[in-house]
């Protein structure tokens, strides 16, 4: 008998594996700064994340009331991207308990990556800076592929390139993206409740909500993929 292929647990980046709302808030301030904007803040961040830097400058400019066109939306990116790289990792750091629970998922044989909407770049570095890059079989980001979350094929590929399977897999988020990505690739998903997700993570449909990386275990994520294997076999 072929044995089942490793697990793998994917990862979204901001918000689920790392605390980085800080660095985002500074990074964008500082870009929107340029166009004589008022700052925004923490509380402001749950409605602009999500869909990488490009998307996260407009929905900022639309928010004071200050659109921008196609055209002058580049050069605002680059000066979110320099600035944000010059200064990572800032006051980003892993939440509680995340190291400890990838080491017992590594120690179990289990596969991992990260499946953001962040440039694949700044994800990479970031990661870098913080001496988790080793974690991970994958680092897939917004601009990887010619789609992203929530397409399903964002996360596939993603699985691809970890050499894992989609029957194998469980994806970890703390948004709406990042939970109808799993859904729509068809794999369980585990919710976080202390990201930038601007509606509470149990509206959004999760199979499993989790509180701390405490729980997060081999086991909890065997029993995502019995569950799953037992509806598909339905």
């Amino acid at each position: 008998m072929t044995p089942a292929p490793a697990p793998l647990v994917v990862f979204d980046l901001d918000g689920t594996l790392l605390d980085t709302h800080t660095d985002l808030v500074e990074s964008l301030n500082h870009t929107i700064a340029a166009l004589g904007l008022e700052p925004v803040s923490y509380d402001d961040l749950t409605h602009l994340v999500g869909q990488g830097a490009r998307v996260m400058i407009e929905r900022a400019c639309r928010l004071r009331s200050h659109p921008v066109s196609a055209e002058t939306l580049p050069p605002l990116v680059e000066r979110f991207v320099a600035h944000y790289a010059g200064n990572m990792p800032g006051a980003t750091q892993p939440y509680p308990g995340l190291v400890a629970a990838m080491d017992r998922l590594k120690s179990a044989g289990y596969r991992l990556a990260v499946c953001t909407n962040k440039m694949e770049n700044l994800a990479l570095g970031l990661l870098d800076k913080l001496d988790l890059t080793h974690y991970f079989d994958a680092v897939t980001g917004g601009d990887s592929f010619e789609y992203r979350k929530p397409d399903a094929r964002h996360l596939t590929g993603t699985i691809e390139r970890a050499g894992g399977d989609v029957s194998r897999t469980v994806m970890i988020g703390d948004s709406i993206n990042d939970i109808a990505v799993a859904k729509n690739a068809g794999v369980p998903s585990i919710a976080v409740p202390f990201g930038y997700s601007d509606v509470p993570v149990s509206s959004l449909d999760p199979d499993v909500i989790i509180t701390h990386y405490d729980e997060l275990t081999p086991e909890l994520v065997e029993s995502l993929l019995k569950g799953s294997a037992a509806k598909v076999a339905v």
